[in-house]
């Protein structure tokens, strides 16, 4: 029987997903495995193991696994499948308050889009608001890639946010 993975397990991974590291799927027994980018590249490397200082190998053997066995271990989705930009657009448009949502929109153009809209939420207290949404958004995006690649999940773990309100 196949082993269940946690939903929010992978959500999690999502929430964390970074141009440094790249999180994988262990579909044996569920673990979510980090790895960074120099850890990946020192894996692709023929270099011996023994090459390295010995916090660096059990790592980079970790590493080699992931990478030579693509039948048991799948990539999470990452920053760049998740569109944390559109997201964020998404809650502006869909918040209650469109004079909240409006400016939370206008703050979003330009350089420092980011910062700005997480400085904003803040201070208009709707962060609690924008927090539930996210985890919404990256729920979705966890399912559909769980249901695509025939992963089975469960979600006795995941957070209810069912009585979330803008």
């Amino acid at each position: 029987m196949p082993i269940s993975i946690r939903l929010n397990d992978v959500v999690e991974a999502l929430d964390n997903a970074t141009e440094e590291h790249s999180h994988y799927l262990n579909k044996r027994t569920g673990e979510i495995v980090l790895l960074t980018s120099e850890e990946l590249k020192a894996a692709e490397d023929d270099e011996l193991i023994s090459k390295y200082p010995d916090w660096q190998r059990e790592s980079n053997l970790k590493a080699r696994e992931v990478l030579s066995d693509s039948e048991h271990f799948s990539q999470v989705p990452d920053q760049f499948d998740i569109h944390e930009y559109q997201i964020m657009e998404n809650f502006c448009r869909a918040f209650e308050d469109r004079q909240v949502g409006d400016e939370l929109l206008r703050l979003m153009k330009g350089s420092g889009a980011f910062r700005r809209f997480k400085n904003a939420i803040n201070e208009m207290d709707v962060d609690k608001a924008w927090y539930q949404f996210k985890q919404r958004a990256l729920e979705k995006i966890a399912i559909e890639w769980l249901e695509e690649n025939e992963i089975p999940y469960s979600r006795s773990d995941a957070i209810d946010v069912s009585d979330a309100s803008m």
